[in-house]
């Protein structure tokens, strides 16, 4: 069939529909929504046999879904409604969720239901779950819907209807979940418990942020974790760590990764780790570090980088917002890889989280920096210096466990090592072409190495997402885990045992060796990194370069297409 991609955003689950009905011989198009007349050119001009709507934040106009079958991804169960469910669900803890598919009608969110697919709702952000339980509830459900229209005889079922008060025991059939405001989002320090707090922080952790008052100014808050031992007077700011600040509850505390400044009536303010929007604002406050390897036996604590040994095997975990990875994010992995591979283990997993692995360089920190062009400089250097350190080493095997995203420099950074490990509802972006950028991290050695000459030009001109089924396909990587975000650690946990556990590893590693050494005779690594960066600062620093009116696009939230328009 051919199917048009509608969407407000060309998000996660945009791309991993876009990705996976590809994979089913669909041909796709793509449509950015908000503007009537473009959609309505691009019906008429495509005829498409389907509109889907992965996510969508305007109305459908009724000259299309009163012509055309229009199918809509809603992140609730049947009968619930309304453009804050999922905020509304996490914030309220339910635990128990869902997606439904259901056909676009006059009245928002009511129409008959094609499919729907149930999720749990653990104890993670809006944006993690939205990648994770409730992405693989979305996929599920919308290409079971699709399946049922291309059958031509599935008849979509109406959804509840809203019943008449009547009594004590009247139950609703359907729950209406009106926009959640900034008014219900608000955090009462004093008294509002962690948990509550926590609550609120995770349901707005992407978008919109908990709107507050912060060192004299209004913040958006974005993400919370729990910490377990500091305490203080509720509001008050107690530490940092790696770029979060740590404020203190009515019975605890949490840690807060990332702030936006309010600015009434002036451009949106760009989400940047906490300490670094304050600024001067901050208060002098100590540093609080987590260890890096915890000791047996110590509670939880939050940290954004990890390790762990398990016998043979050692484990490198690293969980940055956004998967975007900044100048100081890049020194201080390289630092835990350093530590890493001093320890005495054959196999070292990297990654291994249930989010994002990797996106590359840190956009919004160089969008806020003093000069953009130096901070791209500097982060581009410092990711470089962190792949190589990953491939140049050659006394142990190094797996790239990816259970979430990765696009662009992420990519590279997983393509160094050994073998790359994915989950099945990841979804990759091995190019840099839609910032304007060539790219480095090594791309033009390990790219063809991967997939071959001819797949990596088309890969990176193309520009095209590319799914977990595809990627195993086409040798970009190496092992598809079909587990969800849960299981992902542990069973690659499981997998790197045996790894390390086969008799053949040794060899493996001897190999590695002898193939490193002959490349390098071949052609130096610094030889690659010379001639990627030399394209890289061209683009860096002219101040026409189409990158920086892409980033500057792409932080600010503009609407500009960041995905493939045309027929893919």
């Amino acid at each position: 069939m051919r199917i048009l991609l509608l969407a407000s955003a060309y998000n996660s689950l945009s791309q991993r529909l876009h990705a996976e009905l590809r994979d089913r011989r669909h041909t796709v198009d793509l449509q950015l929504a908000g503007d009537d007349e473009e959609l309505l050119d691009a019906v008429r001009r495509l005829r498409p046999d389907l509109v889907l709507a992965p996510i969508l934040r305007t109305a459908i106009p009724r000259e299309v879904w009163s012509r055309l079958t229009c199918l809509i991804v809603h992140p609730g169960p049947p009968g619930d409604r309304g453009p804050s469910s999922l905020d509304r669900a996490i914030q309220e803890g339910c635990t128990e969720w869902g997606v439904t598919v259901l056909q676009a009608e006059a009245e928002m969110d009511a129409g008959p239901v094609w499919a729907w697919a149930p999720c749990r709702l653990p104890e993670y952000g809006k944006s993690d779950l939205y990648r994770n339980e409730v992405g693989d509830a979305a996929s599920a459900a919308a290409l079971l819907a699709v399946e049922r229209f291309a059958s031509g005889t599935y008849a979509p079922q109406p959804q509840p209807q809203p019943q008449p008060r009547s009594g004590p025991d009247w139950r609703a059939t359907v729950r209406t979940r009106p926009v959640l405001r900034q008014e219900e989002r608000r955090i009462d320090w004093a008294a509002d418990p962690t948990e509550a707090v926590l609550r609120r922080l995770r349901a707005a952790d992407s978008r919109p942020g908990v709107l507050d008052e912060l060192c004299g100014g209004s913040w958006y808050l974005h993400g919370g974790h729990r910490e377990p031992v500091l305490r203080g007077r509720p509001g008050e700011l107690l530490a940092t760590r790696a770029g979060a600040v740590c404020r203190a509850t009515s019975d605890g505390a949490v840690w807060i990764p990332e702030l936006r400044r309010r600015t009434p009536g002036g451009p949106a303010g760009v989400k940047l780790p906490a300490a670094t929007a304050l600024g001067g604002l901050l208060p002098a406050l100590p540093e609080v570090a987590a260890p890096l390897m915890p000791r047996e036996g110590d509670g939880p604590v939050w940290s954004d980088i990890r390790y762990r040994e398990d016998g043979p095997v050692g484990f490198l975990h690293f969980s940055f917002p956004g998967g975007a990875m900044s100048t100081g994010h890049c020194r201080r992995l390289l630092a835990a890889y350093r530590f890493a591979v001093a320890r005495p283990t054959s196999v070292l997993v990297l990654g291994g989280g249930r989010d994002f692995f990797s996106n590359g360089i840190h956009l919004n920190v160089i969008e806020a920096a003093a000069d953009p062009a130096v901070e791209s400089w500097d982060n581009i250097t410092a990711m470089d210096e962190l792949v190589d350190a990953v491939l140049t080493t050659t006394d142990r095997l190094v797996v790239a466990a990816v259970g979430g995203n990765a696009a662009a420099g992420g990519v590279m950074l997983a393509l160094a090592a050994d073998e790359v490990w994915c989950r099945g509802g990841s979804v990759l972006n091995p190019h840099y072409r839609l910032m304007g950028l060539y790219g480095s991290e090594y791309w033009t050695y390990t790219l063809p190495r991967k997939v071959g000459a001819a797949a990596a030009e088309r890969l990176t001109r193309q520009a095209v997402p590319v799914s977990a089924a595809t990627a195993e396909r086409i040798g970009l990587v190496d092992r598809v885990l079909a587990c969800g975000p849960e299981e992902f650690g542990p069973s690659t946990a499981r997998l790197a045992g045996l790894l390390a556990a086969s008799p053949a590893t040794q060899q493996r590693i001897a190999a590695k060796k002898a193939v490193r050494e002959a490349d390098e005779r071949t052609k130096p690594l610094d030889a690659y990194r010379e001639e990627e960066l030399a394209v890289m600062h061209r683009q860096f620093f002219t101040p026409e370069s189409p990158y920086h009116a892409l980033r500057s696009a792409f932080v600010h939230k503009r609407p500009v297409l960041t995905g493939p328009a045309a027929r893919a």
